[in-house]
């Protein structure tokens, strides 16, 4: 399945149809009367946010969704028929924003949130509608409320209690790997990653889900490299996990330099808490662990943590430090099932 976290729709919704001028004619009813129905209520548009999507593809081959019209009244009093409704469904953590890509018009983070992007048309009055005790033969109806028309964004931020940040090639696929059943491409050059790959890890009987999005590089900001816009994907995240590489002989200067992209980035993501670890420790003699190691805390400004995700030393840990910083309603508990002795 093909990422896509940024889609544009066009949506249209239903015209109302239009009233009917209409007479009763039968035999011996000389005086019948009006009787023309009301037009049908155009169908509306909806956007719905459903279980099973992670991507917005669906949205790349087809764009435009446009709901039916109502029918028009008839005589003999009937109404004619609402247009059918059309929902665009999407996953959780969709966000929907006007043509200018700015305004937000809503934020979809639930299981069956729904919001309605353009309202149908009402139906128009039927001459039935104008009889009165002076007006007893109206030959007037009203036609049906026009259509709404309308240009929208669909920017997806994904559902993740924890956000990976870093520079390419710091680990950061290689600790998802390690701590999950996601199994991203792994190799030994830079942006490796292309789109953001979700996790769910487990420490000391509770679930948490980790987001890792592409590296991060100089310039970021003004778009260099894959760019900053899969920033987007660790907004919603509790607290925000920084790697860096400990063979890099710049351990200070690849820290600051995520910092530096994350204040361009602006919004909370620079307030939000984070965990700093020195990466890569597999790799490094005691001598060399230790000078990386302060020469990151005096950069950080506190102690930071240390691990391998290749050899899986001190990842128990960091996840630890992770699941203190999540909110206990975010956290799901693992189910205790009790096996039942086997039977032939």
């Amino acid at each position: 399945m093909k990422f896509l976290d940024l889609a544009k729709v066009y949506i249209r919704s239903g015209a109302g149809g239009s009233g009917c001028v209409s007479f009763r004619r039968e035999k011996f009813m000389e005086y019948g009367g009006p009787d023309g129905g009301d037009g049908g209520k155009g169908g509306s548009v909806w956007a719905e946010a459903v279980e099973g999507l992670n991507t917005l593809i669906d949205f790349r081959y087809q764009q435009h969704f446009f709901a039916k019209n109502g029918q028009p009244g008839k005589g003999q009093q009937r109404t004619g028929k609402d247009g059918d409704e059309i929902v665009l469904r999407v996953p959780v953590g969709t966000e929907i924003l006007d043509e200018d890509q700015e305004t937000v018009i809503a934020d979809l983070t639930a299981v069956g949130d729904r919001i309605q992007l353009a309202r149908g048309g009402n139906g128009g009055f039927g001459n039935l509608h104008f009889k009165s005790a002076t007006n007893q033969a109206p030959r007037r109806a009203n036609p049906g409320q026009e259509a709404v028309e309308r240009t929208l964004w669909l920017r997806l931020k994904l559902i993740a209690d924890v956000g990976l940040l870093g520079l390419p090639n710091a680990g950061k696929s290689t600790f998802l790997a390690a701590t999950s059943n996601a199994r991203p491409k792994i190799a030994d050059y830079p942006f490796t990653t292309l789109h953001p790959n979700l996790g769910v890890v487990g420490v000391d009987g509770v679930e948490f889900v980790i987001a890792d999005i592409p590296g991060l590089i100089a310039g970021a900001s003004e778009g260099r490299g894959i760019g900053d816009r899969f920033l987007g994907h660790v907004e919603r995240c509790a607290v925000l996990l920084h790697l860096v590489d400990g063979t890099s002989e710049t351990v200070a200067e690849d820290y600051q330099t995520i910092i530096t992209e994350l204040e361009a980035y602006g919004g909370h993501l620079a307030d939000k808490p984070r965990v700093t670890v020195l990466n890569k420790i597999d790799a490094l003699d005691e001598e060399e662990q230790e000078e990386a190691r302060v020469a990151l805390e005096e950069a950080v400004g506190h102690k930071v943590m240390t691990m391998s995700g290749v050899a899986k030393s001190g990842v128990t840990e960091v996840l630890r430090t992770l699941r203190t910083q999540i909110d206990e309603d975010r956290l799901r508990y693992k189910s205790v099932e009790e096996e039942e002795p086997w039977q032939p």
